[in-house]
C-alpha cells in the first residue's frame, strides 16, 4: 500500500483508534470525495483486536488507499498520532518532498472515530486552501451531538486571523476533528508536543500560529460525538491544567493571557456534567439529521 502513496493526493485524513472499529467505519463513510485524491492514515492505537484493512474496505462503497500503522501497545492519542505524522514524514524525505509540484500530499485533515462530515466538507476545506495560500491552519464550525440522546449544541467560532488569535488566549479556538493544514507545515512542526497532556492539539495549533495564519470556515461541517467515555471529559480536569500551561506558553497579549487563564481556572470549578448542561443551555438546537 505504501506504494500508492507516491501518487499526488489532496489530502490525507489522520485518524487514530483505539478498540473503536464500528465507530471508526461510521466516521470514514461519512467522508465523500474523489477517492483517488485523498488517502487515509489509520494509527491503530494498540488495539485489542487488530484493525483489517480488509474489513474496512468491505464497509466503504467506494474506498480511499488505506494505511493502517500498527502499535503494538496503547500508548494514547499524542503518541499514536506522531507516529502518522512521522509516517508522513519518513515518506516525503524517500523523494518526494511536499513542497515540489510531484508532492505526496497537499494537506493533512484530522477525524475521530465517531465523528461525521458532511457531504461537502473536504471539498470546501481544499477549495479554501487552495485559493488562500497565506493560510496555514483551516478549520471548521461544528455541532456537539449525543447520538443516543440527540442533544446537540453548536460550536461557534471566529472565522478570521485576528479574532482567532485573541480568542485562542480563552479556549481551543479549534475542534481537533474538524481541522486541515498544509502538509509542508509538519516540516516545521513534526510532532505534536507531549509536554501537555490531552491538550496536545491545542499547543500543536499555537505552535503553528507563531509562523502562520489561520481561519475557520464560518459552516457546520463536521458532527462532533459527545461521548461520556472521552478523553475530554474523562480527563477533563488534567486537559484544562494543560491549556493554561499552553496559554502561558504561547500567549503573546499578556492581558488575554491572565483572562484565560482566569477563565480556565473558574471551569475547573464546575463539574463536567454541569459544564456539558451549561453548553447545552446557552447553544442548544434542535435534534438534527447527521449526514450518512
Amino acid at each position: 500500500m505504501a506504494s500508492a502513496i507516491l501518487a499526488k493526493y489532496d489530502f490525507c485524513v489522520l485518524i487514530t483508534c483505539f478498540n473503536h472499529e464500528q465507530r471508526l467505519i461510521r466516521s470514514l463513510q461519512s467522508i465523500h470525495y474523489d477517492s483517488k485524491r485523498y488517502f487515509v492514515l489509520i494509527v491503530d492505537d494498540g488495539s485489542a483486536i487488530p484493525l483489517s484493512q480488509t474489513r474496512l474496505i468491505e464497509q466503504l462503497p467506494d474506498p480511499p488507499g488505506i494505511v493502517i500503522l500498527r502499535l503494538p501497545t496503547n500508548g494514547g492519542i499524542t503518541r499514536a498520532l506522531n507516529e502518522g505524522l512521522t509516517y508522513l514524514n519518513t515518506n516525503a524525505e524517500k523523494g518526494f518532498a511536499y513542497l515540489n509540484e510531484h508532492a505526496a500530499v497537499r494537506y493533512i485533515a484530522r477525524l475521530d472515530c465517531g465523528d461525521l462530515c458532511t457531504n461537502d466538507r473536504f471539498r470546501k476545506q481544499v477549495e479554501f486552501l487552495d485559493r488562500h495560500p497565506d493560510i496555514d491552519l483551516l478549520g471548521t464550525r461544528c455541532i456537539f451531538k449525543d447520538f443516543i440522546s440527540g442533544d446537540s449544541y453548536k460550536y461557534l467560532a471566529p472565522h478570521d486571523h485576528g479574532r482567532i488569535m485573541r480568542q485562542m488566549h480563552f479556549k481551543n479556538v479549534f475542534i481537533h476533528p474538524t481541522v486541515m493544514w498544509r502538509a509542508s507545515v509538519t516540516r516545521r512542526l513534526p510532532a505534536y508536543p507531549d509536554s501537555y497532556p490531552h491538550a496536545e492539539d491545542y499547543a500543536y495549533f499555537f505552535e503553528i500560529l507563531q509562523q502562520g495564519r489561520a481561519a475557520i470556515l464560518p459552516e457546520y461541517l463536521v458532527i462532533s460525538e459527545i461521548n461520556p467515555k472521552g478523553l475530554s471529559l474523562t480527563f477533563r480536569r488534567q486537559q484544562l491544567k494543560s491549556r493554561i500551561d499552553v496559554v502561558r506558553k504561547y500567549g503573546h497579549n499578556r492581558l488575554y493571557g491572565i483572562l484565560g487563564e482566569l477563565r480556565l481556572r473558574l471551569w475547573m470549578m464546575v463539574p463536567a456534567a454541569w459544564a456539558l448542561k451549561i453548553k447545552k443551555w446557552i447553544l442548544f438546537v434542535k435534534p438534527i439529521q447527521h449526514p450518512s
